[in-house]
């Protein structure tokens, strides 16, 4: 996420330069072609043209709302999860039987498991987000069409490293072994909080509000995985990106005649500047094109909210949020809590 008030417009125009430098050269190539070499008829009415331009400006706008409705509703998840994670460690916590003589080191140790196990939950579900999928663009491409250099922690690491900090071996081995870890760690949640309970170190009605909580955090991790899997759909998204592309081949077409014919009405009074003003329509044709073209990169760039982009929810960021807060909760030694995330570029991730 990118932290600034707004883009610089020189980062926009470097995040779009290869699109501008095409644009110039096609705006170029018909004029050419229409005032040097004179093929007059190479051009069309204004009026299909600005129809064309009207259709692409509902379809653009509409995917630019969809793609930030994805955006904020991810946002809306990972908000829901800091303050079910907060409340999860807040509640384990008050709910142990304090009566029993050894009461005091069963809560600090089982504490520190159940935290570390929702740390290990936090990583696992952040790792599974930035998973590549065929529809989002890699992580290279991105990088190399950026004006700034960013770093995603989650492809400088591997998940296994980062759980075993978390995890016992056995809980690791069994994770590692699962499909959807996130869901097989908080089954191992589950499990520990109901052999407590059978135990009597932890209250009974404690344990169904835990399980609540439990419920609540397998509901968000259901809700991301379903922004991660569904893409958006591909019917608007490429018809968006044709039409684009058909404005785009169409504008010089009629623009170039309307210049020319401008040309001449300037000339009767600045000989000069009405001969070359049809020139001029390079700049206007690229203008336009360029804030189409802009607008569709922009509703492209967030249709995918977790695929690791300067744009995306910053999960990486939230989950070293939530994990610096619930291992403060516990009183955890502090040289063992990790430090805070520090933004590169102005970018949060």
């Amino acid at each position: 996420m990118y932290t600034l008030r707004r883009y610089p417009l020189k980062s926009v125009i470097i995040w779009t330069k290869r699109e501008l430098l095409f644009f110039f050269a096609l705006a170029t190539v018909f004029t050419v072609l229409y005032e040097l070499i004179g093929v007059k008829w190479l051009q069309v009415p204004f009026t299909p043209v600005g129809l064309v331009g009207t259709a692409v400006a509902f379809l653009v706008g509409f995917q630019n709302n969809a793609a930030y409705d994805r955006i904020w509703e991810a946002r809306k998840i990972w908000g829901g999860i800091v303050n079910a994670s907060r409340s999860l460690i807040i509640t384990v916590k008050d709910s142990f039987y304090l009566h029993r003589s050894d009461a005091i080191q069963d809560e600090t140790a089982v504490l520190k498991v159940i935290t570390h196990r929702h740390v290990a939950w936090l990583t696992a579900l952040r790792f599974a987000m930035r998973t590549k999928k065929p529809w989002e663009a890699s992580y290279e491409v991105m990088h190399k069409k950026e004006s700034f250099s960013y770093h995603v922690p989650e492809f400088e690491s591997t998940l296994e490293e980062e759980l075993k900090a978390h995890l016992s071996e056995n809980e690791l081995k069994h994770v590692m072994s699962q499909d959807n870890k996130p869901n097989a760690i908080i089954a191992l949640q589950s499990a520990q909080l109901r052999t407590l309970t059978n135990e009597q170190k932890l209250w009974d009605f404690s344990f169904l509000n835990i399980q609540q909580i439990l419920q609540e955090l397998t509901a968000l991790q259901g809700k991301s995985e379903r922004i991660k899997n569904f893409p958006y759909p591909k019917q608007y998204g490429s018809i968006g990106y044709h039409f684009v592309h058909i404005f785009m081949w169409l504008l010089p077409l009629a623009i170039i005649p309307t210049f020319a014919s401008m040309g001449l009405d300037i000339s009767t009074s600045n000989p000069w500047i009405g001969k070359y003003f049809v020139w001029s329509n390079i700049t206007f044709t690229v203008i336009v094109i360029w804030v189409f073209n802009t607008m569709l990169r922009i509703g492209l760039a967030g249709e995918n909210p977790f695929e690791g982009s300067p744009n995306d929810v910053p999960i990486s960021n939230i989950s070293r949020g939530i994990t610096r807060d619930i291992l403060q909760i516990i009183e955890e030694d502090p040289a063992k809590i990790p430090p805070a995330i520090e933004n590169k570029n102005d970018v949060q991730l």
